[in-house]
């Protein structure tokens, strides 16, 4: 993979390891179910880690300073180099004004979701593109933006009935050795055909991810993030 790619593992994975990826991100910080912090905090860290923030516990009450505080700490005790907010509740409105605060008192890099970082000074983090979407069309919207691109292996089916097109994002399963490869969309594909409707199988694996991220880097993303169990080695 040509641009950096951060692999994220959860503080269980980090604490039995034993070898860390070399772009390693932690990925269990989450909002206090008991407090007004976040939980799961690491005691250590590799030099220019991230640390991913997610919102799986929702914002509610939880003191921004003292955020604030904990994720500056570990910038300035570990050299942790960024932060993903990887906040996923859009409904929240005291999830925006925490973003802001962050943005604007971490030491170092913060991105942030398409859910919040709309008109704020900062990196996005995307989502991949589904495996039928070109990546330029995929990012177009947010030009002229600092992009951190999510990187995951995909499976997708899509049917073509007499209503129009029907997608379906699936589990990963294996294509027959025949199967076609399609160099814009970076996945490789068959296609079967039935009486009423036509199915189309997109997968993309290894090979074509790495693909698409030599076409990111050539398009502006700075760096691609990925969860360890499945692009780890």
């Amino acid at each position: 993979m040509s641009i950096n790619c951060y692999l994220a593992m959860t503080a269980a994975e980090f604490s039995c390891a034993e070898k860390l990826p070399e772009n390693f991100a932690y990925m269990a910080c989450h909002f206090s179910c008991y407090g007004t912090g976040l939980s799961n905090i690491p005691s250590k860290l590799p030099p220019d880690s991230m640390v991913i923030v997610n919102d799986r516990t929702p914002l509610q009450g939880h003191d921004p300073g003292q955020i604030a505080t904990q994720l500056s700490d570990l910038a300035e005790n570990f050299n942790a180099s960024r932060f993903l907010l990887d906040f996923q509740r859009p409904e929240n409105s005291e999830t925006k004004r925490l973003v802001e605060i962050l943005i604007k008192e971490l030491p170092c890099g913060v991105g942030v979701t398409d859910y919040y970082a709309e008109n704020l000074p900062c990196p996005v983090f995307l989502p991949p593109p589904p495996p039928h979407v070109p990546l330029k069309e995929h990012l177009k919207p947010w030009s002229g933006r600092e992009v951190w691109l999510e990187a995951a292996l995909a499976f997708e089916k899509i049917t073509v009935k007499a209503d129009g097109s029907h997608f379906e994002e699936c589990v990963m399963e294996t294509l027959p050795d025949n199967a076609f490869t399609d160099s814009t969309l970076h996945c490789r594909y068959s296609i079967n055909v039935s009486e009423n409707c036509a199915t189309f199988s997109l997968v993309r694996d290894r090979e074509n991810l790495s693909k698409l991220l030599e076409e990111a880097e050539t398009l502006g993303v700075s760096l691609a993030v990925g969860l360890y169990q499945q692009l780890g080695i």
